[in-house]
């Protein structure tokens, strides 16, 4: 880590800790943040800055929401654990108010976001083995290029991103690749032996890449007639991130499988989930598949303040309004080096000819956090709570840093 951009001795000190002490897996900013608030995070030496991450879309509800908070503190004084041996009473009231928000039958609660697609895979291929009566260790899943379901060795499996691969095979077989958004090498890559298409409804790590539009439809259509599940991984573009309570509402369409997690619990916990229908999930059995931390009453109760103050503040209403108002701005943003703006409500990706990270270093300093991804895209998601009047803070900010370089 370049420690000569940190600022502040107490700062040096917890990055040379991080460093002799922790894993080198990522390359962070350096800053060492202490406190936050809603759209606000804090560094050991009291130094403000505006979060453009919102941590991968965790906390769209805004750091530290009072009423989750309130929720924490209020179900950890009572019960924080039992596992799946015994029932606690949050788990079936989350079910339920996931259908209620949803429409899906039932809810299979995970932790992880990484372990909520691998629970998806399970469940394509056991679906496909007992009710679409593929021959057993045949079952396939078709998969985008550029896509990001996590970092399980299953997941990096179906990836095309070498380095998540480098050194971690041999690899978990039964998977296709195809381009993203292309309705024509879906339809070639489908076999009487595919038992799901899953899917980014627009791809997030690849830079906010948005299909094109009509492809989520065209892909639902063939998935039905070839009775394929349709298993679309919500974990960052949902629950408002893109201005819908689930991105693929922007071409009308229901996933049959739909996997959220992230801003599911507002940041506070780490609570993933799957929902389908009775006909797919149905096809469990007690000792099938299991976590012991899976639907565990104080995440349970922290998703169910998470879903309550998304819907009651209007926060994807607030997503969709402001996300444009925001895409407006930067669009007007003039430089050699600008290739492209684009977004869907507050998820918004500044495509460059050079390196994002420098771009990113230079805004830190100007007082906004914000990541790089796919070395080219600097990635704008704040939380939704973020007003009209902080968006033009940022702009200015950011606008500054773009046209000068």
């Amino acid at each position: 880590m370049p420690t000569e951009l940190v600022t502040g001795k107490r700062s040096q000190e917890f990055v040379e800790l991080e460093n002799q002490y922790g894993a080198h897996t990522y390359h962070p900013l350096d800053v060492v943040i202490e406190r936050a608030q809603g759209v606000w995070v804090y560094d050991v030496e009291g130094k403000r800055y505006l979060d453009c991450l919102a941590a991968y879309s965790a906390v769209n509800q805004g750091h530290c929401h009072p009423e989750i908070l309130k929720t924490l503190n209020e179900q950890a004084r009572k019960v924080t654990l039992t596992s799946r041996a015994f029932r606690n009473d949050q788990l079936g009231a989350l079910c339920k108010e996931l259908h209620e928000l949803t429409g899906y039958d039932m809810a299979l609660p995970m932790n992880s976001g990484a372990e909520a697609v691998e629970t998806a895979v399970k469940t394509a291929r056991k679906w496909g083995y007992k009710v679409k009566g593929i021959p057993e260790g045949k079952a396939e899943i078709i998969v985008c290029a550029n896509n990001f379901h996590g970092r399980t060795v299953t997941t990096i499996s179906f990836s095309t991103d070498e380095q998540y691969r480098d050194g971690f095979g041999p690899f978990t077989p039964g998977f296709k690749i195809i381009p993203f958004g292309d309705p024509q090498a879906l339809r070639a890559a489908i076999t009487p032996n595919t038992c799901a298409f899953l899917f980014e409804p627009i791809q997030g790590e690849a830079g906010i890449v948005i299909p094109p539009a009509g492809f989520l439809k065209q892909a639902a259509d063939l998935c039905r007639q070839n009775r394929i599940l349709l298993m679309a991984d919500e974990i960052q573009s949902g629950l408002g991130r893109t201005g819908k309570l689930f991105a693929c509402m922007h071409e009308g369409i229901t996933p049959d499988v739909l996997i959220v997690g992230k801003a599911l619990a507002g940041g506070f916990y780490p609570v993933s989930a799957i929902l389908a229908s009775k006909e797919i999930l149905g096809v469990y059995q007690p000792g099938d598949h299991g976590s012991t931390f899976g639907g565990n009453p104080l995440g349970c109760a922290l998703a169910r303040a998470a879903l309550r103050v998304l819907v009651e503040e209007k926060m994807v209403e607030h997503s969709a309004e402001l996300g444009a108002y925001f895409l407006g701005l930067l669009k007007t943003m003039q430089s050699p080096d600008l290739k492209e703006v684009r977004g869907k409500g507050l998820w918004i990706g500044i495509e460059l000819y050079s390196s994002a990270r420098p771009y990113c270093e230079a805004l830190k300093e100007e007082g906004i956090l914000c990541k790089e991804t796919h070395d080219k895209v600097i990635r704008i998601a704040p939380p939704l709570v973020i007003t009209r009047e902080e968006i033009d803070w940022a702009f200015a900010r950011i606008r500054k840093v773009i046209e000068k370089r």
